[in-house]
């Protein structure tokens, strides 16, 4: 494997590496001390808003592909204190290479966050109970024909948050903090009154706060961002119901590298031109 930098500036970098079979993934680096690594060659998930599934899965990272990301951007001469599971693929779907290397990088002293749109049920039961230092579960939709259109193989909405309440219940008030729900807000699309207030309901069931994104628009996907009036109307109506609401910072609205913008073969396709 070997690692191409696109660099912003020194706290912040786009990273390609490329496999030994020659296909190329993202990880970033951002904030000047995180690497948001990948666990997959594409997603098998296929987000219908995200370039990271946007053609599927080609196969599992190993879990030597998983924390080469890491060794080579700390050869790279980057310092990284924090890893988040939160480049491309569904972590929960290479879970054994994943596992693995979420030990690797606790030996290693680091923190390491997950997020995950909770699929398959059966793994996310055992990434809760984990000793992680962040989980935030990718919900976007607050009924089940809006999220099966959105997250067309994510588990049913109902199901996945009967799983997160029943363990967000047995911990602390201290505890549940390294908890949240992650709600990408797209125009037209799931940004109604009305959906931001079933999703302050679901906030408050759960008891943990929202983690409120702004959609990154990306070439030949159809939906469209919230203008930042619109964005900042959405974030005011949760806090007014009474909801913990944090909104996206500048490396997640990023051209290249911000949420749902990492893609597979960049590298190769830029070659093929």
């Amino acid at each position: 494997m070997r690692i191409k930098a696109v660099i912003e500036d020194k706290l912040n970098r786009l990273l390609e590496v490329e496999t030994a079979d020659r296909f190329t993934v993202e990880s970033v680096y951002y904030r000047g001390d995180t690497l948001c690594i990948s666990t997959q060659l594409g997603c098998p998930i296929k987000c219908k808003f995200c370039a990271s599934g946007s053609k599927g899965l080609i196969r599992n990272l190993s879990y030597e592909e998983i924390i080469l990301q890491y060794e080579l951007a700390v050869l790279d001469g980057l310092n990284i204190k924090n890893i988040a599971f939160a480049g491309i693929g569904e972590p929960l779907l290479n879970w054994e290479n994943t596992k693995k290397a979420f030990n690797y990088f606790k030996d290693k002293g680091l923190k390491t966050s997950f997020y995950t749109t909770g699929f398959p049920v059966k793994n996310f039961k055992e990434l809760l109970n984990l000793n992680h230092n962040g989980l935030t579960l990718s919900l976007h939709a607050v009924d089940e024909e809006k999220r099966k259109e959105l997250i067309p193989y994510g588990e049913p909405l109902e199901k996945i948050l009967t799983v997160f309440k029943e363990h967000l219940d047995k911990l602390s008030k201290r505890k549940k903090k390294m908890y949240s729900i992650a709600y990408l807000l797209i125009k037209n699309v799931n940004d109604t009154d009305e959906e931001l207030e079933k999703l302050a309901e679901i906030s408050k069931y759960l008891g943990v706060g929202v983690s409120l994104l702004k959609y990154n628009e990306i070439e030949d996907i159809p939906y469209k961002t919230t203008s930042n009036e619109e964005y900042e109307k959405a974030f005011l109506k949760l806090k007014s119901l009474g909801v913990k609401t944090t909104l996206s910072n500048r490396y997640r609205t990023r051209k290249i590298g911000g949420c749902g913008t990492l893609m597979v073969n960049r590298l190769n396709q830029k070659s093929e031109h």
